[in-house]
């Protein structure tokens, strides 16, 4: 189910897709897709991720997506004393208008337990951050109490794209999706979702480059919320993006290494009004 044009394809993310899918069968096993509809039934309404960050944005001050990440591929562990509760709590104090939590277990060690605690300790919407390629994540996603999911338009054909961008839209999440390169900004496009990820990251190389946010930024008309992903460690990376029109960030490394990821929230974004 990866995009059309499979040769194209950076190798580990074929390497993560391949492995989710083994998850998803192994996670179908113990529990069913009736069980998660029951669990969703059940779940409190979603909070509006795109009208936080619209509400921001539209005031010209910076949306924050906050991420809590224990780990990545290329860095490995990133944060040793990781506790959702206390990050989540963080960032909420110091403005963040959205939290993005990682439930990858094989590649970022995350899990759905934190979603839950992170999204039970705040009021803030909650972005679920994984590889998403199958009907039964979206499902697990509101069983858990996600508010949104990531589309990452790399990982997904057309048809798939537009199937699980669809079904998260009926179980009342927001969606954004990811693209890094013109060709996949332009089956984004073709959706009607507000938030389009912009990823600096080059996932061939892992490489990034702010050049990718600006040089696509010029292809996206109307009123969509762009928002900046990958390569922000600066305050003048921050001002450099506003000046270019972006006040909506998804940040996570440059927050989880420091001791109190909301000061460093604080820190990254000063002379700005959160």
């Amino acid at each position: 189910m990866l995009n059309s044009d499979q040769s194209d394809t950076p190798t580990v993310l074929k390497k993560i897709i391949a492995r989710k899918w083994e998850e998803i069968d192994e996670r179908k096993v113990k529990t069913s897709i009736s069980d998660l509809k029951k669990r969703i039934e059940n779940q409190t309404a979603c909070r509006g991720f795109v009208a936080a960050m619209e509400q921001k944005v539209n005031s010209k001050r910076p949306a924050i997506i906050a991420e809590i990440k224990k780990a990545s591929p290329s860095r490995g562990v990133i944060r040793e004393h990781f506790n959702p509760i206390e990050i989540a709590k963080s960032y909420e104090k110091a403005g963040a208008a959205c939290l993005s939590v990682l439930t990858d277990v094989d590649y970022f060690q995350g899990a759905d337990e934190y979603l839950v605690a992170a999204r039970g300790a705040v009021n803030l919407p909650v972005i679920r951050k994984d590889f998403i390629v199958d009907d039964y994540q979206i499902f697990e996603a509101r069983a858990m109490g996600a508010d949104c999911i990531l589309l990452i338009v790399a990982a997904l054909n057309s048809e798939r794209l537009n199937a699980l961008n669809n079904l998260a839209i009926e179980l009342g999440m927001d969606v954004l999706v990811e693209v890094h390169n013109a060709e996949e900004l332009a089956l984004a496009l073709e959706l009607p979702n507000k938030l389009i990820g912009i990823n600096n990251r080059n996932l061939h190389d892992f490489t990034t480059s702010l050049d990718t946010t600006y040089d696509l930024l010029k292809q996206i008309d109307g009123d969509r919320i762009i928002v900046t992903e990958s390569g922000i460690h600066t305050t003048e990376h921050v001002h450099a993006m506003i000046k270019h029109g972006i006040y909506a960030f998804l940040i996570g490394e440059a927050f989880m290494k420091q001791e109190d990821p909301g000061i460093a929230l604080q820190g990254l974004f000063e002379g700005t009004l959160l």
